[in-house]
């Protein structure tokens, strides 16, 4: 039997209101077919455009937010792309933060392994872009006017994040967290 896709176990997870999502791995990894639906040869038109460096191994490319505006109690996907531009030894997790642009909500995690789990960092190859893509809900009562998206990559045995190597050309908060995007809230 095979699990429902990451995306479906996150959206439960913060539909539910809980703080936090698990990690869910995918069992018995990935087919070839699988791993290269996680890869694509040419980057859609994004409508958020990033270039963030992640420790010289990673540059996010940029994301795209559907539909760009959540309404409370509903869910948007948010796909994001990634240039490997080293070889990476460690298998990191997509950290995913977020937080009211108010500051009035309780930060959700939406931490996952990237490509549903079926696609480990250590396996990326240079000149490859990986897709990644999870599911982002505001709970029925949230009230903030805009939800700001962190994110970046985590290796969690040692508690350590990819930093950015460009923080001057980028949002972020000086902690290896990159301000994907600001998602406005409504209708």
């Amino acid at each position: 039997m095979r699990l429902p896709p990451l995306n479906v176990l996150l959206t439960a997870s913060v539909l539910l209101g809980t703080s936090s999502a698990c990690i869910v791995e995918a069992p018995g990894g990935a087919s070839d077919q699988e791993r290269r639906a996680a890869t694509v040869a040419q980057v859609p038109p994004l409508s958020i455009r990033s270039g963030a460096n992640l420790g010289g191994k990673v540059e996010v490319v940029g994301a795209s937010v559907q539909p760009g505006r959540i309404p409370v109690g509903d869910q948007a996907r948010v796909t994001v792309f990634f240039k490997v531009l080293q070889p990476i030894e460690e298998d990191y997790l997509v950290f995913v933060h977020l937080e009211d642009a108010d500051g009035r909500m309780e930060r959700m995690n939406v931490d996952h392994k990237p490509a549903g789990g079926l696609y480990p960092t250590t396996q990326w190859k240079v000149g490859e872009t990986v897709k990644d893509e999870f599911v982002i809900a505001l709970p029925q009562g949230a009230s903030p006017r805009a939800v700001n998206v962190w994110m970046g990559l985590w290796e969690p045995r040692n508690d350590a994040r990819l930093p950015i190597t460009n923080p001057e050309a980028v949002r972020n908060d000086g902690r290896g967290r990159l301000l994907l995007a600001q998602v406005p809230v409504g209708k």
